[in-house]
């Protein structure tokens, strides 16, 4: 039995960017001539009204502009959303709201407008401060207009922000990599995302891979070397690719990792919430197209599907979250937010530690050291048969 409501996000889906990056899997649409801002706001808040009855009297702890590239959307139009659903739904005080953004599309006197909007975090997508690496990444932006992107943000009075960070790119070598994190230090984010670079299906890089990856072990050396630069500097890692200064943590993304509830607003945005009083988990995805999405929002027919999650695929579910954070998680959480009885995964717990994967002390299950490193692995052992 489900015993607690999780916290509750909103995520906003704004799904047009200037040129799909060729390593992209997201759902995201070079945009093509005016985009039609103000027909799309229109849109998101009467998926919002459709969805409303899912989540009635609860309180909205986080709200995320992801995309595509959010930054291409005007404040006024960021602002109207975030008007209408503070109008529907209960926000949290002083909740975090956080706008992604590409620091190709930073415009003077843009992000004063998105904070008087209510926005109080930015997610820059750097990737890299290497010019060479951003070309052969397909980035619009180079160093030069990454360093004053973050610049401008800070004089308009940002201090809480992320810079995402990739690394085993094209040609990239470890002193590279090391410049990248050096750079990013320098310009005192309070987050910093660093993921390797991933050759996901259906993208370009999938379908002509580039030359000059670096090797597994060359990866490796990037990642260990990366995340003791980072340590020293005082951003602790928090989940598989976080790193955070003291209290920084994103707010959205824990809620996540902690099998949160979500709304999914906009063009194939994905959303899980808890219906207590059915008992049960759904999640709900939208259409994935802007142009279908525009013409069906508010609709049923803008729900790209409905699934709820058989109690016999919640272990996955949760752990598939779950054991990405340092932290790991209690039995009593997982009975809170599966409805199942801790006992059902007994005997997974115990193989996953008779491998030096878990650590279990009473009700805390933490991933160690050798965990985190396959945490892939370990998140297999939780699969249904």
């Amino acid at each position: 039995m489900l015993t607690a409501t999780p916290p509750l996000s909103l995520y906003v889906h704004l799904p047009w960017c200037v040129r799909k990056c060729p390593y992209c899997d997201f759902n995201s649409h070079e945009g093509r001539g005016a985009l039609p801002f103000e027909p799309y706001v229109d849109a998101l808040i009467a998926d919002l009204d459709h969805d409303l009855p899912l989540a009635w009297g609860r309180t909205v702890q986080t709200v995320f502009f992801g995309g595509g590239t959010p930054s291409l959307f005007p404040a006024a139009a960021v602002d109207r959303f975030l008007q209408a659903a503070s109008s529907r739904l209960r926000f949290a005080p002083g909740l975090e709201i956080t706008l992604e953004t590409n620091p190709g599309t930073a415009e003077h006197g843009r992000f004063e407008h998105y904070l008087a909007a209510g926005v109080n975090r930015l997610s820059f997508g750097i990737q890299s401060f290497d010019d060479g690496c951003l070309q052969r990444l397909g980035r619009i932006h180079d160093s030069r207009e990454a360093e004053y992107a973050v610049k401008l943000a800070q004089d308009a009075g940002f201090d809480n922000f992320n810079l995402d960070l990739m690394y085993a790119l094209p040609q990239q070598t470890l002193a590279m990599a090391e410049r990248d994190i050096e750079r990013a230090i320098a310009l005192h984010p309070a987050h910093i995302s660093h993921y390797q670079l991933t050759l996901e299906p259906n993208t370009l890089f999938a379908a002509k891979p580039p030359a000059g990856i670096p090797e597994h072990d060359d990866a490796w050396d990037m990642q260990e070397r990366c995340q003791a630069m980072l340590a020293a500097s005082g951003y602790a890692q928090y989940e598989v690719s976080a790193y955070a200064r003291p209290d920084r943590q994103c707010a959205h993304n824990l809620n996540y990792w902690r099998f949160g509830d979500y709304l999914g607003i906009g063009a194939g945005a994905h959303g899980k919430l808890t219906l207590g009083s059915e008992q049960s988990i759904l999640r709900r995805w939208k259409v994935k197209h802007p142009a279908e999405y525009l013409a069906k929002a508010g609709s049923a027919e803008a729900i790209g599907g409905d699934e709820y999650i058989a109690p016999e695929r919640r272990p996955f579910d949760y752990m598939l979250n779950a054991l990405r954070l340092n932290e790991g998680f209690s039995l009593a959480s997982f009975e809170a937010g599966t409805g199942l009885d801790r006992a059902v995964i007994d005997e997974r717990l115990n193989t996953a530690r008779d491998r030096d994967w878990l650590s279990i002390d009473g009700d805390r299950v933490v991933p160690t050291e050798l965990g985190r490193r396959f945490t892939n692995d370990v998140i297999a052992v939780f699969l249904t048969d």
